[in-house]
């Protein structure tokens, strides 16, 4: 009960809240050397038909009055809203700009545009093509004032109509590319490694035991019997560099690069300890004429 009383005196408060208006309404547009063009009188109730034309160089400048209306719709006392904006609307695209006004505290508000310097406010105004494909003037900004107060009903009037020179599309950013969607990026693999054909890997087995094939039928050759080379010192040395072959082949089938170094390094040092017996062995037997 006491919500819908609330409610009721907060719309009985709105509907006997005063209205605001604009007195002493005043435009004038002026070239770069400040020769008068035009001079108009406005108010809320009886916008200008003729809307205002400006070149690129050209000074628009308006000012106002806001009062609160009597409840005969006379000019009251001055009021100073708490929100002031100019509206600048175009009905064809849709663009607008939202100017806002400072209003002083005995409700007097200027405003001027100078086309040599626009505003950012300003919706952009591009020259439209008519029916010859030849350019013609932009569309024209509808020019309208808001006004937003705690104890006033909000007021939103056209004031005149504007027609602006046609404007420069915008500088692209040097960083406006990155911005965009970039192409996809594919990524291509190349194939798993794969073990070459058989007939290959037979081809390299009997390119690494061929040298032992030869070596066996050359040691077969000989016609005389050299029993030092069946002494333990050459056997050893022989199996040592039978290991070598072995570690190679265990390479090409698990180890790492790393590990063959490792075991390489072993096998190096017993080898050469071995071969340097052997050749010791050797050297002995040619000395006693075997």
């Amino acid at each position: 009960m006491r919500s819908i009383l609330a409610v009721t005196a907060l719309l009985a408060a709105f509907a006997n809240a005063a209205k605001l208006g604009i007195s002493s309404g005043h435009v004038t547009i002026s070239s770069s050397d400040k020769t008068l063009l035009q001079s108009e009188s406005i108010s809320i109730e009886k916008p200008l038909k003729a809307p205002l034309e400006l070149n690129s160089k050209d000074v628009l400048k308006l000012s106002f009055n806001v009062v609160e209306k009597t409840k005969k719709g006379d000019d009251g006392s001055a009021a100073q809203p708490h929100q002031t904006f100019l509206r600048f609307y175009d009905e064809v695209s849709g663009e607008e700009g939202i100017q806002p006004l400072r209003v002083t505290s005995s409700g007097k508000a200027k405003f001027e545009l100078n086309m040599a310097k626009p505003p950012p406010s300003l919706p952009p105004t591009p020259a439209v093509s008519n029916s010859t494909h030849a350019l013609d003037k932009p569309n024209p900004l509808t020019v309208s004032l808001i006004l937003g107060s705690f104890t006033h009903e909000p007021l939103h009037a056209r004031l005149f109509d504007l027609v602006l020179p046609a404007s420069q599309p915008a500088p692209s950013h040097p960083e406006e590319a990155s911005f965009h969607s970039l192409p996809e990026i594919k990524h291509t693999f190349r194939p798993d490694p794969t073990s070459p054909p058989k007939i290959i890997s037979m081809i390299g087995a009997g390119v690494v035991l061929a040298p032992w094939v030869v070596l066996l039928g050359l040691w077969a050759a000989i016609p005389q019997s050299l029993p030092f080379l069946s002494s333990p010192s050459v056997l050893v040395f022989t199996a040592l560099l039978g290991a070598f072959e072995g570690l190679l082949l265990w390479y090409w089938v698990a180890l790492k690069l790393g590990q063959v170094l490792a075991y390489g390094a072993i096998l190096g040092i017993a080898t050469a300890a071995a071969g340097n017996r052997a050749l010791s062995m050797l050297a002995s037997a040619r000395t006693k004429g075997m």
